[in-house]
């Protein structure tokens, strides 16, 4: 009978021991890495990449080329019948689209009289988007005013906001407003104001609301001078829509211009593999569309310029998504 040695035996012990820990760990990280996977859709948005198409034709393009999620258009729906609206929605379905994030039918930045006819038609249009399905509305912030200094332009955000966000709010919608980032913009005009994260989490925290967050926008995340930091900072529940973007090569980030962007991967000058790991350790869940303001996509006809953007988007989603196993 062959003698045991018991250093021989530990030793076998401790690589059994070894390789089962190795495998757990293989385990969790396995785990970790599907419980991060990429939650967020690919939407379409026309009217950001030049496209005219009605709310229909939308859903045709967002369906030919792979989108997952087309934006609504909150005029349209609160038109609609009820049978008109199982009709289009029984349509989505069967194209396995959703919807994406509505803009503000009412203009913030405008004069009196044109914000308070916009609020007063804000219930029945938020009536049509709820009923529709819709859960998701965003607008931007304009970074300066030619004659209202800082605080009085926050004073006028939080009352117009807050008033908006109220009956978004009652209609179970969900309401984000986006920074603007290039120095061009905010210092084109007298005042200054908001065009950063961090004044803008101070202009959402002063409002009050629970259901106001954030568009978020790599074009303004890095004209803004932002980090990942800044990103992680938030929570899936702080965005509600997310545009991504890339910036022309060889300008300076204080010298970019807002409407000259670029579609995602053109060039590389925005890290959007940062950007979008930061949204998928967030959990972000959202639409995520492109918003280029891009001239030579403009002056494509509607299904080149949907054909270009998809391919812009999947490789940019390339970039966290797994490999199927």
């Amino acid at each position: 009978m062959k003698k045991i040695d018991r250093r021989a035996l530990l030793q076998q012990g401790a690589i059994s021991f070894a390789s089962l820990a190795g495998l757990h760990a293989l385990r969790r990280t396995a785990s970790a890495a599907l419980a991060k996977q990429a939650k967020f859709t690919m939407d379409l948005r026309c009217g950001s990449i030049g496209v005219s198409a009605d709310q229909r034709e939308a859903i045709r393009l967002a369906h030919a080329h792979g989108f997952e999620s087309v934006t609504p258009d909150a005029g349209f729906l609160a038109d609609l019948s009820e049978g008109q609206r199982e009709e289009l929605l029984q349509d989505m379905r069967d194209k396995k689209l959703v919807w994406g994030a509505a803009g503000l039918p009412v203009d913030l930045r405008g004069d009196v009289r044109t914000f308070d006819e916009g609020l007063r038609r804000l219930p029945c249009l938020a009536k049509g988007l709820k009923q529709a399905g819709v859960t998701r509305v965003g607008t931007w912030i304009s970074p300066s005013h030619a004659e209202l200094t800082y605080r009085a332009n926050f004073r006028r955000h939080v009352e117009r906001v807050g008033a908006c966000g109220k009956i978004l709010g009652d209609h179970g919608l969900r309401f984000g407003l986006e920074y603007i980032g290039p120095k061009t913009l905010w210092a084109s005009s007298r005042h200054s104001f908001i065009h950063s994260m961090a004044e803008a989490k101070e202009l959402i925290a002063e409002i009050g609301l629970s259901n106001i967050g954030f568009v978020l926008d790599s074009w303004h995340w890095y004209t803004a001078h932002e980090s990942v930091e800044d990103l992680l900072t938030l929570k899936n529940s702080d965005i509600v829509a997310c545009d991504l973007n890339d910036a022309p090569a060889g300008i300076p980030i204080d010298e970019q211009i807002d409407n000259r962007r670029e579609l995602p991967m053109a060039t590389g000058v925005i890290d959007l593999q940062k950007f979008l790991s930061a949204l998928v350790d967030i959990g972000y869940d959202g639409p995520i569309r492109a918003e280029p303001f891009n001239r030579a996509l403009n002056e494509l006809d509607n299904e080149a310029a949907v054909a270009a953007t998809a391919q812009a988007m999947r490789k940019a989603f390339a970039l966290v998504h797994a490999a199927p196993a």
